[in-house]
């Protein structure tokens, strides 16, 4: 064979593979649907990264940044927000990313049956179409979270064509203008994204594919790291941190959390609230969370990789209600509230995913509350199932990780709002919803802290979410993968990432 041929064939099939390289991520979970609109899973949030472009994204200091719009300017009153969009995108259909296409997202997110954008975007009354490239949000109040609602899900954009085109099932093969498009998924095996090669940022993207693989143990997402079968895993066991940064091979990376970990008790979701002594009495789940030793958790559970908390937002977060600190276990006083309530030994299920970090932090909760004479059944549950069976009200308490959002009316209204998508307490009081819309109508920050600070106060009375701690979010990967951003919200931007 010609020397020069077998050169220029080799040069060609080295080109090849340079190119079409596939990035292979770890899951913790297999998401949920995957529909911005109908979505409620961290990680569907990651594939979404990859897949559904959003009207702003955030950076690792939490400002906004731009994404599909590109500026924004607020009215005088504050009432009304008015963007500038980016010009030459497509959705992955070939159809044109304009201000109609803003519009159709922002209407379905918030009247599609079945909704969980509908209570993030609650203040918004209508979008007008101003010309192509500009969009106006009109609101019945100042919102002050809206810019980072818009840099999440609510912010998504999809296909109003391939929307209006199979409703039903649109989260079956959804259709956006990230930079990978959907190619197939099977349940519990993998989600596939090929890349979309009219994306608007394409120099940014090093990748061909982009395989998302659920492997719920977290010892065996780090073995498959480990093997090569895996390029990137998220969520690493707290207990393999020291033996991933004595691999050679490997890399990390670590940020704190912007949501929490907690246990929501059923206290009105369903005729099961009534069925339970946790969630017929208040000073039960008093008697509970005094039960708790949130650092023991944290040491024991997480191998000290979380920060313990007892709100919606770490004590270092300047949003953190320092007028309800963390209360300091106490088992007398647990006993004595159930003596005063009238229940012995009370007994309740608790639900949790099937996750390797969900079931360590359930045993110890079972250890704990043991202590206090509770009796705590642990019913392990896939992660979708178990959020269907909470939107359901099918639970005593539920062990429910919350990635969180920059604002922190991300992690309050839809759980506290009186019949929101997420409240999946049943909780319902009206002087919550009054202090929950002034603190988004609240523009300065110290006026929202006071509110935060009442409204803390509140719910510590009745506790229908028992918050335990705040995760690290732990990423491990392959050391020749470049371009890894440590961002609190917990998403992989593959934006930047090569090999």
């Amino acid at each position: 064979m010609n020397k020069k041929f077998l050169l220029a064939l080799t040069m060609a099939v080295a080109t090849f593979v340079a190119h079409a390289q596939t990035l292979r991520i770890g899951l913790a979970e297999d998401p949920d649907i995957l529909d911005p609109t109908l979505a409620r899973s961290f990680v569907g949030r990651i594939v979404f990264a990859s897949l559904c472009d959003k009207l702003f994204d955030i950076d690792e200091k939490l400002n906004i940044v731009p994404q599909l719009a590109t500026s924004y300017e607020w009215s005088a009153d504050n009432k009304s927000l008015t963007m500038k969009l980016r010009s030459g995108v497509t959705f992955h259909d070939g159809e044109k990313f304009d201000a109609a296409a803003v519009k159709f997202n922002i209407d379905r997110h918030k009247t599609m049956p079945g909704s969980n954008r509908r209570g993030e975007l609650a203040p918004v009354t209508t979008v007008d179409v101003i010309d192509d490239l500009t969009a106006k949000i009109n609101l019945s109040a100042p919102f002050s979270p809206l810019l980072s609602v818009l840099a999440d899900r609510a912010g998504m954009m999809v296909s109003p064509k391939a929307a209006q085109a199979n409703p039903a099932n649109f989260g079956t093969k959804p259709v956006c203008s990230g930079p990978f498009r959907f190619a197939e998924r099977v349940a519990q095996d993998r989600i596939v994204l090929e890349r979309y090669q009219n994306y608007w940022n394409k120099a940014d993207i090093h990748f061909d594919k982009v395989i998302f693989l659920p492997i719920v143990d977290a010892t065996v997402r780090l073995a498959n790291l480990r093997s090569g079968q895996l390029d990137f895993i998220e969520r690493v066991a707290p207990s393999d941190v020291a033996s991933i940064k004595a691999d050679k091979k490997l890399a990390m990376a670590r940020i704190t959390e912007l949501g929490y970990q907690g246990i929501t008790i059923n206290t009105g979701k369903s005729e099961l609230s009534q069925k339970n002594p946790l969630g017929r009495d208040p000073r039960v789940r008093e008697a509970f969370e005094l039960s708790l030793d949130r650092a023991g958790i944290v040491r024991v559970a997480m191998d000290g990789e979380a920060e313990p908390g007892n709100q919606w937002v770490p004590p270092s977060n300047s949003f953190y209600a320092k007028n309800v600190p963390i209360p300091k276990r106490d088992i007398p006083r647990a006993k004595a509230l159930l003596k005063e309530a009238g229940v012995t030994n009370p007994t309740f299920t608790l639900m949790t995913a099937t996750t390797s970090d969900a079931q360590r932090v359930a045993q110890v909760v079972q250890a704990m509350a043991k202590e206090a004479g509770f009796d705590v059944k642990i019913q392990s549950t896939e992660f979708a199932t178990s959020l269907n069976l909470a939107d359901k009200g099918q639970f005593d308490a539920y062990i429910l990780a919350w990635s969180g959002r920059a604002d922190p009316d991300g992690n309050l209204y839809s759980f506290y709002g009186c019949k929101q998508p997420l409240n999946y307490s049943g909780e319902c009081r009206p002087q919550w919803d009054e202090l929950l819309n002034r603190s988004r109508s609240t523009l300065d920050k110290a006026g929202r802290i006071k509110v935060f600070a009442t409204l803390a106060a509140e719910t510590a009375k009745e506790r229908p979410i028992v918050y335990l701690f705040h995760r690290n979010w732990l990423w491990a990967y392959n050391k020749k993968l470049t371009g890894m951003r440590a961002i609190p919200d917990g998403l992989v931007r593959v934006q930047g990432m090569k090999m």
